[in-house]
C-alpha cells in the first residue's frame, strides 16, 4: 500500500531480477526454491503510482524486479509490491513513455472478454468497477491520489520467472492514462501485485512462501520463490497474520496483516494502552509488511509518544532542526541539522517494533534518512524514518522496506505467518552463490 511522493528528487531502489536462477534440491509443495540476485540502483524518484483505496499519499522510492512477458518474451520491469493485488502493465507507447508491453508481439497474449468469470473478480485495486469495452473486453480502471488513473483491458499472457513459464497469468494491460514526465522513471513497465488477493502474482502461481533480503550498504540483494531452509540463516522469529473473516470498510483482508503490540526505544517502553495498536471496529488501525511503502508510518498518538522519546534520548547528541515548515515526504516532521563535515551518525538508541510473537529491531542507520538535495548553512538535513500516518490521512501502520534492510523478510501462506531475521544480505547473496 506504499504511495510515492514525486516532489524532489530521492534513491529509487532498482532491484533487477537477472534471468540466470539456481535451483536448489531444497523443496516446497514439490517445487524446487528459486533463488534469484537482486540488484539495487540509483534513479530519480519514481513513476508509479498507486491506488488511492491504499493509502491516500504518494512515497519516492519503489522496488522493482525484471522479469520476461509473453511469447517470445519481452523484459518487463516492475514494481515488487506487496501491498497490491494485480498485476499490470504498460501497453502503449506514450511521449516521454519507454518501457512498454508490446501485446501484439506475443503469440500467447489473450484479452478477457467481459463474459469470463475473471472479470467479475472483486478486489479493492479497482475504485471503479470493471466495465465492458465496445470489443466486449473486459475493462478497468485504477485511480490514484494524485487525481490521475490509468486503465486498460485484463488480459492473460505467459510470465517467465528464471526458467520456469508460468501460462495464462492475469494482468491488466495498461493502454492510457498515467504516463512518467521522468525519462528515467519512464523505464518502469508497470507492478507486480504480490499480495494474497485471488488475481495476485503470488496467488496465480501458487506460491505457498516466498522471501527477500535488501542490503543497506552495497548493491546486492535476493528474491526467493520457495524454502529458505539454510544452516547460516538463523531460526526465523514468526508473527501471525491476523485474519478477519468480517468484510470491515477499512480493513484490508488480503493484506499481510500483523499485530504489532508496542514499541521500545532502547530499553524504555512506550507508555501506551495496547488497544491503540489494534483494529478499531471499522478495520482501521490495522498493521501491514509492504514492500511497496518505503518508510515506516504509525497513528498519530504512537507516532507523537516515539517521536517525544526519541528526542529526550538523543537532545545531547542530535540538533533539531528547529522549521516547522519542513515536513519530509509531508509525514516526517522530526529532522535533525548534522554537519557535513561529519561522516557518520553519533550513537542511536535502538527501536524495537515488538509485535505478537516477535521483534523487529530498527537501529543505526536505517533509523535517520539524509534528505537528498537539502542543506541549511553548513549542515545537512536527515529524518527520522518513522512518519505519522494521520497527517496523510491514513488510518493505518504500515512497515516499509527501508526497515527491512538487512532482515531476511519470509512470507509463508500456507501456514498464515510473515517471519524475520537479522542477516547480512549481502553476505547471504555470496553464500547462496549469486552474483550481482
Amino acid at each position: 500500500m506504499g504511495l510515492f511522493i514525486s516532489t524532489m528528487l530521492s534513491f529509487l531502489l532498482l532491484l533487477l531480477l537477472s534471468q540466470l536462477f539456481l535451483s536448489f534440491t531444497l523443496c516446497l509443495a514439490s517445487t524446487p526454491a528459486v533463488i534469484l540476485p537482486l540488484k539495487t540502483q540509483v534513479l530519480p524518484s519514481g513513476s508509479v503510482p498507486r491506488p488511492s483505496s491504499k493509502l491516500s499519499f504518494h512515497h519516492n522510492v519503489s522496488l522493482t524486479v525484471s522479469l520476461t512477458v509473453g511469447s517470445p518474451p519481452q523484459t518487463v520491469t516492475m514494481v515488487l509490491d506487496t501491498g497490491s493485488e494485480l498485476s499490470w502493465l504498460h501497453c502503449k507507447k506514450a511521449p516521454n513513455l519507454h518501457s512498454v508491453f508490446d501485446p501484439l508481439r506475443s503469440s500467447s497474449y489473450s484479452p478477457i472478454p467481459c463474459t469470463s468469470p475473471t472479470c467479475r473478480t472483486r478486489t479493492r485495486d479497482f475504485s471503479i468497477p470493471v466495465s465492458c469495452d465496445k470489443k466486449k473486453l473486459c475493462h478497468a480502471i485504477i485511480s490514484y491520489a494524485d487525481a490521475s488513473s490509468i486503465e486498460g483491458n485484463l488480459a492473460s499472457d505467459t510470465f517467465h520467472i528464471g526458467n520456469s513459464a508460468i501460462p495464462a497469468t492475469i494482468f491488466g494491460c495498461m493502454d492510457s492514462g498515467f504516463s512518467s514526465n521522468s525519462d528515467e522513471d519512464s523505464k518502469t513497465t508497470g507492478l507486480i501485485g504480490m499480495n494474497r488477493g485471488s488475481l495476485s502474482f503470488v496467488t496465480q502461481m501458487g506460491l505457498q512462501k516466498f522471501s527477500y533480503c535488501i542490503s543497506g550498504q552495497d548493491s546486492s540483494g535476493i528474491l526467493l520463490f520457495g524454502e529458505s531452509s539454510f544452516s547460516w540463516l538463523k531460526a526465523l522469529k514468526y508473527t501471525p497474520l491476523v485474519q478477519i473473516s468480517t468484510p470491515l470498510p477499512y480493513f484490508d483482508r488480503v493484506a499481510y496483516t500483523v499485530q504489532l503490540e508496542g514499541i521500545k526505544v532502547a530499553n524504555s517502553m512506550l507508555q501506551l494502552p495496547k488497544s491503540v495498536y489494534a483494529p478499531d471496529h471499522t478495520g482501521a488501525g490495522q498493521t501491514m509488511v509492504d514492500s511497496g511503502t518505503q518508510f515506516t508510518f504509525l497513528l498519530g498518538p504512537v507516532y507523537t509518544a516515539l517521536k517525544n522519546e526519541f528526542v529526550r534520548q538523543t537532545k545531547a547528541s542530535l540538533k533539531v532542526l528547529e522549521d516547522p515548515n519542513f515536513v519530509f515526504q509531508g509525514a516526517m516532521d522530526l529532522c535533525y541539522r548534522v554537519p557535513l563535515t561529519r561522516r557518520t551518525l553519533p550513537p542511536l538508541p535502538t527501536v524495537t517494533l515488538m509485535f505478537r510473537g516477535a521483534e523487529m529491531s530498527v537501529s543505526a542507520e536505517r533509523l535517520m534518512y539524509r534528505v537528498p538535495g537539502v542543506i541549511r548553512g553548513s549542515d545537512s538535513v536527515y529524518c527520522f524514518t518513522f512518519g505519522n500516518s494521520e497527517l496523510l490521512g491514513v488510518e493505518s501502520y504500515i512497515i516499509g522496506h527501508h526497515h527491512q534492510q538487512n532482515v531476511w523478510m519470509e512470507f509463508d501462506l500456507a501456514k498464515s505467518r510473515v517471519g524475520f531475521a537479522e542477516v547480512r544480505c549481502d553476505l547471504a547473496g555470496q553464500r547462496l552463490g549469486v552474483g550481482v
